[in-house]
């Protein structure tokens, strides 16, 4: 804990660097920075040998510029008070940057899920969310979590359940949190969303004369050599969707280890293997590395940290090869190694852009909830129905005829999982050419980190502005 102890002043550096390409009033800018609210609580549990444990909550909620508040819930023996303002912080940010009308916020339970049964696990999650209602800091208008590091859907379907059972009249309830099972309120693309996005980012990315060209790198995905660090949910998903997308994965990382092989893995033949004998390692066809450290400093074209933050530091950074590093965890290059990555010409495609996958999908799934349809419920039919008839002009001008098996291809009308990909895209692709322009518009940024908190500055010192708050 100790070694991250100061995460909320190193993403505080970064704002203060973009701080100085505005002119702003200092007390707007200080009003952006801080952090405006943190329920610190404790309470006991009772575990299955029949011994008490206090257990040591969080929730921070960052910026109040927009409503609700946004923010994941991490479970992690490791969670600390600033680690969590800090998470908060990076997601007021994250959401001004793709436009995602939402403040940030975070939770976070100082526990190791591994060491709890699931009974324990969930009256945990419950005893958590009985605490933010009793102190207003859930609700579908006021602050709705998400899943982060050591939760998923299922902790999610539990705190959905116990809101609602707390306010048996709200019918927005299933809005209070999101993540949440598809059956239970939750959107199609919601867990994969953050390795969609940050495949997406990466692949917008090599399309840039402007960013590929410094880097002696062809334009496109194609044949770029990977190196993925965490096998859990984005890591998994950026490694997947950017393998299908033409890229190499050449080398896994994870706690036990690493794997490398030149001709290239298959995520998922890997993650079975990690599944059945509990380790990556011994991959058949694969090399094992040394440590997952090792991984990091391998030559390759992009390197995505999908773990958690801290991973490079003025210590390492000197000797990683990667050409672009694709920030998929929050937080994992510190302020003394963005300089380094400078100096040696590493492109950074910042956290705070490239992993808003899971955030705006969130966006979308609170959508849901609120209007209470399934995305694509009222005009999949229509819209199949107006394929069919382009097809059949197509034919008639034309003279082809299209098989059944291409009709049904073409012409399926979109689905719920179609419409939120589709969503993600645009927000992604427009969210790196706002990046771009923002560096374009202010030549003495030195990077993209830099833009892009310029860019969320700029967005939430305006809202203030338009609120009547400053002049």
């Amino acid at each position: 804990m100790a070694a991250h102890a100061n995460f909320f002043d190193e993403v505080n550096q970064s704002f203060d660097v973009a701080a100085t390409f505005t002119d702003y009033p200092k007390g707007l800018l200080d009003q952006i920075r801080c952090c405006n609210s943190v329920y610190r609580f404790d309470f006991p549990l009772r575990r299955q040998d029949g011994s008490i444990e206090v257990i040591h909550a969080w929730r921070a909620e960052h910026s109040h510029h927009k409503l609700p508040v946004k923010g994941g819930i991490r479970y992690s023996p490791d969670v600390y008070e600033e680690e969590v303002m800090a998470l908060a912080a990076l997601m007021t940010y994250k959401c001004a940057i793709v436009d995602v009308p939402f403040g940030g916020a975070k939770g976070g339970i100082r526990i190791d899920p591994a060491r709890y049964t699931v009974e324990e696990l969930e009256r945990i999650t419950r005893r958590y969310t009985h605490e933010l209602v009793k102190k207003g800091f859930i609700g579908p208008g006021i602050d709705v979590p998400a899943p982060d590091y050591g939760t998923g859907e299922r902790e999610m379907a539990w705190i959905a359940d116990t809101y609602a059972a707390l306010n048996p009249a709200q019918i927005d309830a299933m809005g209070c949190v999101t993540g949440k099972p598809v059956a239970q309120g939750g959107v199609s693309g919601r867990r994969e969303a953050t390795g969609r996005g940050l495949y997406f980012a990466l692949r917008e990315a090599c399309q840039q004369t402007e960013l590929m060209q410094p880097l002696g790198l062809s334009l496109g995905l194609e044949g770029k050599r990977v190196v993925v660090q965490g096998l859990g949910n984005v890591g998994y998903h950026a490694a997947k969707f950017c393998r299908e997308g033409g890229a190499v994965l050449v080398a896994l990382a994870e706690r036990e280890g690493a794997i490398f092989c030149e001709a290239g893995l298959n995520e998922e033949a890997v993650f079975q293997h990690r599944k059945q004998t509990g380790s990556l390692l011994n991959f058949p066809g694969a090399t094992n590395l040394p440590s997952s450290a090792a991984a990091l400093e391998l030559p390759c074209d992009v390197l995505i940290p999908a773990a958690l933050e801290g991973v490079f530091t003025a210590e390492n950074a000197p000797r990683i090869q990667a050409r672009i590093i694709l920030e998929g965890a929050n937080g994992p290059t510190t302020p003394d190694a963005d300089p380094i990555f400078r100096a040696k010409g590493t492109l950074v495609i910042p956290d705070i852009y490239c992993n808003a996958g899971g955030v705006t999908v969130s966006y979308f799934e609170w959508l849901k909830n609120l209007s209470h349809v399934r995305f694509g419920r009222m005009s999949k039919r229509h819209e199949q129905r107006n394929e069919l008839q382009m097809l059949r002009a197509i034919e008639t001008a034309t003279g082809k005829r299209f098989t059944e098996e291409e009709r049904a291809e073409i012409a399926k009308g979109p689905d719920e999982a179609d419409l939120v990909n589709s969503g993600l895209e645009e927000t992604m692709i427009s969210a790196l050419h706002d990046l771009l322009d923002t560096r374009r518009r202010h030549p003495g940024v030195p990077d993209l980190r830099i833009a892009a908190f310029l860019s969320a500055i700029h967005k939430v010192a305006h809202t203030y502005m338009q609120m009547g708050i400053f002049p």
